[in-house]
C-alpha cells in the first residue's frame, strides 16, 4: 500500500494532576495516572507522506531536525509505518507555540504525527488504540488525542494496551481558561524524558510523589465532575509543588524555575488574596500556566504581563481532541 499526503492538527495538553516517571521506559508507559486541560490555543499541524530518499524525514518550520530528536521522530514513524502496513513517511511539523520549553509541545506534536500518519497510510484504527499509539512517541501525546479535561490511566498490562487517555469532560461542558505567563521561549537544559529517569533513579523524594497520586486523581476527578474549580486549582497546585520538590531533591538536582517563575507564583496567590481567582500550575519547564474561570481570563492575563521577565502571556480556552485536517479520518 502506498501511502499519500496527510494532514492532522492537535493541542496541547497541560497536566493538572502529574505524570512523572516511567514503569516501562520503551513504550512509555508512566508509573501514575494524570489528568490534564488540552487547550485549543497551543497546536501543532503535521502532514505525513511518503518517505523520499535523500530528503530529511522529519522537518519542523521548514528545517530538518537532526540528532536525538530526529533519530526518535524517524522510529516512531516507522513504527507508525508497521502499524498499518505503510511505506516508510516523512513528516513536516509545524507548530505555532515554543517547542521544547515546558509547553508540552511533544503532547501535540506527537498526537498529530499519530494521526497523520494513519491517515497517509489510509489505516483504521479507533481513539483507545489512537492514544496507545501516540503515547509511544510521547507520554503526553496519548492525553492530546482527547479534548477538554482528560484522564490517563497508568494501565497494569506488560503490553501497555490499557494505558490509553479517555476523556472526563468536553471543552464546551465547563467555562474555564489557562493564561500561559510565558517566561522563557529557550529550549530547556533537561528534557523531560531525561529528568524523569534521573528524578526516579536519585531523588528521595519520588517514593513519597508516588504514594500521593491515587489520592490526587481521585480528588480531581471529583472536583471536575462538580466543576468545583477552587479545589482543581488547589490540587493542581500541591500536586505541580510536589513534582518539581522531587526535581529539586534530585542528585544532581533539577531545576526549572527562572526568577521571573517564582515572582507570577508570587502574585497569583496575591490575586487570590484579593479577589481574583487563579491558581497555578507547571510542567518541565519554567513557563506558569494559571488556571481561572473564563469571564477572569482578561483579567488573570494583564495581571500577568505586568511581572517582569514575563515575555508574553497566551491565552487559552479547552480546545479539542486531534483532527484531520487532510486525507481520510482513520477513526471515523
Amino acid at each position: 500500500m502506498t501511502p499519500r499526503s496527510a494532514t492532522a492538527r492537535a493541542c496541547a495538553n497541560v497536566a493538572l494532576v502529574k505524570y512523572w516517571g516511567k514503569r516501562d521506559e520503551e513504550l512509555n508507559l508512566p508509573a501514575t495516572g494524570s489528568i490534564s486541560l488540552t487547550l485549543g490555543e497551543l497546536t501543532a499541524t503535521a502532514t505525513a507522506a511518503t518517505a523520499v530518499d535523500g530528503q530529511p524525514r522529519f522537518r519542523q518550520d521548514g528545517r530538518a531536525v537532526e540528532g536525538r530528536p530526529g533519530r526518535q521522530m524517524e522510529a516512531f514513524l516507522d513504527l507508525v509505518s508497521t502499524r498499518f502496513g505503510g511505506d516508510p513517511l516523512s513528516v513536516d511539523v509545524v507548530a505555532d507555540f515554543p517547542v521544547a520549553a515546558g509547553l508540552a509541545s511533544s503532547a501535540a506534536i506527537f498526537a498529530a504525527v499519530a494521526a497523520a500518519g494513519a491517515s497517509a497510510c489510509e489505516g483504521r484504527i479507533d481513539l483507545d488504540d489512537l492514544s496507545a499509539l501516540a503515547r509511544r512517541g510521547s507520554g503526553s501525546a496519548a492525553r492530546s488525542v482527547h479534548g477538554g479535561f482528560v484522564e490517563w490511566n497508568r494501565g497494569e498490562r506488560e503490553d501497555g494496551t490499557d494505558s490509553i487517555a479517555t476523556p472526563l469532560l468536553a471543552p464546551e461542558a465547563w467555562d474555564v481558561a489557562m493564561a500561559v505567563a510565558v517566561v522563557s521561549e529557550a529550549r530547556k537544559d533537561v528534557g523531560s524524558r531525561d529528568a524523569m529517569g534521573h528524578v526516579a533513579r536519585t531523588s528521595p523524594l519520588y517514593p513519597g510523589w508516588l504514594a500521593a497520586q491515587e489520592d490526587d486523581l481521585l480528588a480531581m476527578r471529583v472536583a471536575i465532575e462538580r466543576r468545583d474549580l477552587e479545589r482543581v486549582g488547589t490540587i493542581a497546585e500541591e500536586n505541580c509543588l510536589r513534582m518539581h520538590a522531587t526535581a529539586i531533591a534530585a542528585r544532581p538536582p533539577i531545576l526549572y524555575w527562572a526568577p521571573a517563575t517564582l515572582e507570577v507564583l508570587a502574585l497569583v496567590r496575591r490575586m487570590r488574596a484579593e479577589g481574583l481567582g487563579g491558581w497555578f500550575t507547571m510542567d518541565a519547564g519554567p513557563q506558569v500556566k494559571v488556571v481561572c474561570a473564563g469571564g477572569d481570563l482578561d483579567a488573570v492575563s494583564a495581571k500577568l504581563a505586568e511581572v517582569p521577565g514575563v515575555a508574553r502571556v497566551i491565552r487559552a480556552r479547552p480546545g479539542p481532541g486531534v483532527r484531520i485536517l487532510e486525507g481520510p479520518c482513520p477513526w471515523s
